[in-house]
């Protein structure tokens, strides 16, 4: 009997993907990978594994989510194992859910496997801490990548009265937006936010500004998705703890980015 693994790859790091995430690519006899998936964790496929390339751009879908459905049911019916790997943790905004419920309407057998979500990971790369005792004791997880928000159902005022940390995923081209609702709620204009392109990779770019001004610091410096937003206190800490651009690989005297 076939089986499927929804596995969290992690955040971009190739390092970052748990024990049992790897053990689920070395053991799968079909991958279906999304965009932001690190391309190294597929060398660790065994021979003859079948790799579907599933990614999603905000501008381009080279598989509906309906299809990729279909896959899954096809290959585990097929008696295959099969490994999704999803960016980050497949149940943060990863559609996870959505592909487990197939798998148990069709009374197939499935694994969730938790992966390190990027707004932990990234903002932890960029030395921002989304918790501090002194600055932050509460945090939330934002989708801003709903076109023009039409059917906006975030909870604007909540998210600026009542949360210290906010992470906003894929939300750099409604940017502006996001900004307004924060401050029109009541979040002060002053609260630092981070915007970190690529982050956990040797790409990684971190961008510094206010709810007042982040729009145009994104614009000056020319950051483009995929990247993570962080607002709050706590990106002041980038100060005292900023680390990976720092890094400097064993043997080397050179800067890692």
């Amino acid at each position: 009997m076939g089986k499927a693994y929804l596995v969290g790859a992690g955040p971009g790091d190739p390092e970052l993907i748990t024990l049992k995430g790897m053990k689920c690519i070395q053991l799968a006899d079909v991958i279906l990978y999304d965009r932001l998936v690190n391309k190294e964790l597929l060398s660790y496929a065994k021979e003859g594994s079948e790799l579907v390339f599933c990614g999603k751009s905000p501008e381009c879908h080279t598989l509906q989510q309906e299809r990729i459905n279909e896959l899954l049911v096809e290959y585990v019916k097929q008696g295959k194992i099969v490994t999704r790997l999803k960016g980050g943790d497949p149940f943060v905004f990863g559609r996870g859910a959505e592909e487990a419920e197939v798998l148990y309407q069709n009374k197939l057998q499935f694994e969730i496997v938790p992966g390190i979500t990027s707004a932990i990971a990234a903002a932890a790369y960029a030395g921002i801490p989304v918790t501090h005792r002194e600055l932050s004791s509460s945090f939330a997880f934002v989708a801003g990548h709903r076109k023009n928000f039409e059917e906006d159902v975030i909870k604007w005022e909540s998210l600026a009265k009542g949360v210290d940390t906010i992470a906003i995923y894929m939300g750099v081209k409604n940017l502006p937006f996001i900004q307004k609702k924060l401050v029109d709620y009541g979040k002060p204009s002053s609260t630092p936010v981070a915007v970190i392109n690529w982050g956990t990779t040797t790409h990684q770019r971190t961008v510094i500004g206010t709810l007042d001004n982040i729009s145009d610091v994104v614009k000056r410096e020319k950051i483009e998705n995929p990247c993570m937003i962080i607002v709050g206190e706590v990106v002041k800490m980038r100060n005292h703890i900023k680390w990976f651009e720092e890094l400097k690989p064993v043997g080397s005297s050179e800067g890692e980015n």
